[in-house]
C-alpha cells in the first residue's frame, strides 16, 4: 500500500493533464471567439488543476443550444405580441429618419431592432441618491403597472425599501413585476421573494437553463437595469439595488454611477425589452401600456438591446461603429476596460484622425483579476495616444459614451468581452446637443477628480505585478 498511493497520485496527475489536453482541443473547436478559445486552451494546458472544473461549468458548449432556445422564445414572444398591435412608433420613427442625426451612425438601423424615435424627454440622474429617489417616486405614483428588472438585488436597506414599495403598490391594485438575475442576485435570500409573492408581486429569476451545472453558469447573464411605470416613465443605467450603489460600503465608497429617466415613445422599447426577458423566464407576456398621447417635442433616442442570441455581436459592433463615427471627441467611462481587437483598433484609428479620445477608469478594483487585465489594456491604449484617467474618490461603475457634440449612450454595457458577447445588455442612445452638453459637464467633473496616466507610469509597477497583469490578460476573454 505504501507504494500504491504514490502511483495513484501519479495516475491522477496524468489523467488530469490528459483531460486538460482534451478540454483544450474541445475549446479550440467550440468556443465562439478566437480570443476565448486561446484563453481557455492555454489555461487548460498549463493549469488543468485549476481550470478543468471551471471549464466544465462555464465553458462547455451549450452556447449554440442556448442561442437556439432563446431565439425560439423570442419568436414565440413576437407571435404573442402580434395580437396586441404593438410597436406604436411608425410615425415617430419616420420623423426621426428625416432628422440630421439619422445618418451619423449608419449601421444602427441594422444593429438594433428598435428604431430611432423622436419626441422623448431625458433626465440625467447622477449617483445613487438621485437615481433611487426618482425611481421610488415614480413607483409610488404608479396606477396600473410597474415593471422592474435588475441584475443585482440585495436584501439590505435599499433592497428592503424597494420591497416595501412594491408591496404597497401591489396592495393598491397595481400589477407589479420584478425580474432579477439568478447569478447576479445569488445572495438574495428566498424569503425576500416569498414575501413579495405573498403580497401579490409577480417575481421571477432570470436563469440560463435548468439543471445542476447551470446553477453555476456565469455566462448568458441578464445585466440589464430597467424600470417602467404605467408606460409613462422609465429608467435605465448602471445602478443595481444595493447599499453599495448609494456609496455606503467601504472600501469602494463613494460609488460613482449614472442612470437616466425617460418619457416618450422610447418607453415602448424599454417595455418590449423587459417583455422579451420576462417571456423567457415565464413564457407569458407582462402587461404592455401605451399612453394616450406622446409629447409633441423632445429629443431623438434609440434603445440598443444586445445579447448572446443576437444574429451579430451587437454590443461590440455598436462601440466600434460609434468610435469610427467620431470626428472630434470620444469620451468613455467604464469600470472594466478589456476591449476586443475591433474596438481597440477603432480607438487607435480615432487617435490617428485627431479625435480627442479619453477613457475614465476606476482607481480601485472590485475584481482584482479583471482590474489587472484592464490595467494592461489601459497602458497599451496610453501608448497609442489615448488619454487614460483613474477616478480617485471611489469606485467608478458608470457606463457612458460621449461622441462629438450631440451623441451619447448610457446604460449597462461595459467595455469587455462579457458585455460584448455573453451578457444581455441595454443602452440608450441620445442625439441632442443640449443633453450631450449635460453629459459633457458631468464627465468634466469626473475628470477633475481623476488622475491622468502618463507615459512611463507602467515602468513604476513592480515586476511581479506586471507578470500578474499579463497572465490576467491571457484569460481576459473569459473573465
Amino acid at each position: 500500500m505504501e507504494f500504491g498511493i504514490p502511483h495513484l497520485f501519479g495516475y491522477l496527475i496524468a489523467l488530469t493533464h490528459v483531460l486538460g489536453v482534451v478540454a483544450a482541443i474541445h475549446a479550440v473547436l467550440s468556443v465562439r471567439t478566437a480570443q476565448g478559445a486561446i484563453a481557455w486552451a492555454i489555461a487548460l494546458l498549463f493549469m488543468p488543476y485549476l481550470t478543468l472544473l471551471p471549464y466544465l461549468v462555464f465553458g462547455r458548449s451549450t452556447f449554440d443550444a442556448y442561442i437556439q432556445a432563446r431565439r425560439q422564445a423570442n419568436r414565440e414572444m413576437q407571435l404573442a405580441m402580434a395580437d396586441l398591435n404593438w410597436r406604436p412608433w411608425i410615425e415617430e420613427a419616420q420623423a426621426a429618419q428625416r432628422s440630421e442625426y439619422f445618418g451619423s451612425l449608419r449601421a444602427l438601423p441594422r444593429l438594433s431592432p428598435m428604431p430611432l424615435l423622436a419626441n422623448n424627454q431625458v433626465r440625467l440622474l447622477i449617483d445613487g441618491e438621485a437615481t433611487f429617489a426618482a425611481i421610488f417616486a415614480a413607483i409610488a405614483s404608479a396606477r396600473k403597472v410597474v415593471l422592474v428588472q435588475f441584475f443585482i438585488v440585495h436584501d439590505d436597506q435599499l433592497g428592503r425599501r424597494l420591497q416595501q414599495l412594491l408591496l404597497e403598490r401591489a396592495a393598491a391594485g397595481v400589477e407589479v413585476y420584478l425580474l432579477y438575475d439568478g447569478i447576479g442576485s445569488h445572495a438574495l435570500p428566498s424569503h425576500y421573494s416569498e414575501r413579495l409573492r405573498a403580497g401579490g408581486v409577480q417575481v421571477r429569476t432570470f436563469a440560463t437553463r435548468r439543471g445542476l451545472l447551470n446553477r453555476f453558469q456565469v455566462n448568458f447573464r441578464n445585466h440589464r437595469k430597467i424600470v417602467v411605470v404605467d408606460g409613462e416613465r422609465g429608467f435605465v443605467g448602471g445602478h443595481n439595488v444595493g447599499d453599495e450603489y448609494l456609496g455606503r460600503q467601504p472600501p469602494l465608497a463613494p460609488w460613482r454611477d449614472t442612470h437616466i429617466e425617460l418619457q416618450g415613445p422610447v418607453l415602448a422599447c424599454l417595455q418590449e425589452s423587459f417583455a422579451e426577458d420576462w417571456f423567457w423566464a415565464t413564457r407569458q407576456l407582462p402587461p404592455l401600456i401605451l399612453p394616450a398621447a406622446y409629447p409633441s417635442r423632445g429629443m431623438l433616442c434609440q434603445v440598443l438591446v444586445s445579447g448572446p442570441a443576437d444574429a451579430q455581436e451587437t454590443c461590440s459592433l455598436f462601440f466600434a461603429e460609434a468610435i469610427h463615427a467620431a470626428r472630434r471627441r470620444v469620451w468613455i467611462t467604464t469600470p472594466y476596460f478589456i476591449p476586443d481587437e475591433a474596438v481597440f483598433a477603432a480607438l487607435r484609428l480615432a487617435v490617428m484622425r485627431g479625435v480627442d479620445v479619453r477613457i475614465l477608469l476606476p482607481a480601485r478594483p472590485d475584481h482584482r483579476v479583471v482590474y489587472a487585465a484592464s490595467s494592461l489594456y489601459a497602458f497599451e491604449a496610453l501608448r497609442a495616444g489615448v488619454r487614460i484617467f483613474r477616478y480617485q474618490p471611489g469606485f467608478l461603475h458608470q457606463k457612458v459614451l460621449l461622441i462629438d457634440a450631440d451623441t451619447s449612450a448610457i446604460g449597462s454595457a461595459n467595455l469587455d468581452n462579457r458585455s460584448f458577447r455573453l451578457n444581455f445588455e441595454i443602452m440608450l442612445l441620445t442625439f441632442d446637443s443640449t443633453f450631450s452638453g449635460e453629459v459633457q459637464r458631468m464627465l468634466e467633473e469626473d475628470f477633475s477628480h481623476a488622475h491622468e496616466l502618463a507615459a512611463g507610469d507602467d515602468q513604476q509597477i513592480a515586476r511581479l505585478r506586471q507578470l500578474g497583469m499579463r497572465v490576467a490578460r491571457l484569460i481576459s476573454p473569459i473573465l
